[in-house]
Formats: structure tokens, C-alpha cells, sequence
């Protein structure tokens, strides 16, 4: 009989893929911040989902973090700055839902994609 994972191993699981997103939201964060140089937002994204990893900060920060990273790529005027901070805010929200995980590593392959097309 195959035993079903533990809680523990789910939630080892769930950290790499916190980090695994946050490489690669932080691979491609030069997008946006040699655009936007003051704009700290997507950085502390990729680093609230860090933190959550080492269980040193709440969710309701971590989301909070990864909603300012989404404003930011709104704000961004360019596809590649744009994608990057889409990149960060799902790797932050990564620590909610593990599924967004996807969605950075997704983003982050678009950022790269749109810097090689200028």
C-alpha cells in the first residue's frame, strides 16, 4: 500500500516551488529595474516570498507584496519591464497558491523573450 505524503513533505514541496519561482522572477528583475531604478516593488516581492520560505513573514505580506508587484508591472511601459513584474508578483504568490509557480517561470520566459526582441 502506497501511503499517501505527509503534511511536511507537501510543505517542503511547496517551498522549493516558492523558490524555484523566485530564480526566475530575480533572473530576468534587471528588465524592470533598469527601466524603473526606484521602484522596489517587484524586488520585494521576489523577497516576501523568500521570507514566507525561511517562515519568517505572514501571508498577508506576502500577497500584499505580490499585489504591489502586479500594480507595478501595470506601471511599467514596456513589455519586457511589464512581464518582469508580472514574473515577481507570481513568484511572491507562489507562497498562496503553489500553482503560480507556473505562471512566473511563464512570465519570466516572456520578460526574456520580449529583451531579446528589442
Amino acid at each position: 500500500m502506497i501511503k499517501p505524503p505527509t503534511k511536511r513533505v507537501e510543505r517542503q514541496a511547496h517551498i522549493s516551488l516558492v523558490l524555484r519561482a523566485a530564480e526566475s522572477a530575480e533572473s530576468v528583475l534587471a528588465q524592470f529595474e533598469d527601466r524603473h531604478p526606484r521602484d522596489e516593488r517587484p524586488r520585494r516581492a521576489i523577497e516576501a516570498g523568500r521570507a514566507w520560505a525561511r517562515g519568517g513573514l505572514a501571508m498577508t505580506k506576502v500577497r500584499e507584496a505580490a499585489f504591489a508587484a502586479h500594480a507595478a508591472a501595470r506601471e511599467a511601459g514596456h513589455p519586457a519591464a511589464g512581464f518582469a513584474a508580472r514574473a515577481a508578483g507570481q513568484a511572491a504568490a507562489t507562497a498562496h497558491v503553489a500553482g503560480h509557480a507556473r505562471h512566473a517561470e511563464a512570465y519570466a520566459a516572456k520578460a526574456a523573450a520580449a529583451a531579446i526582441g528589442e
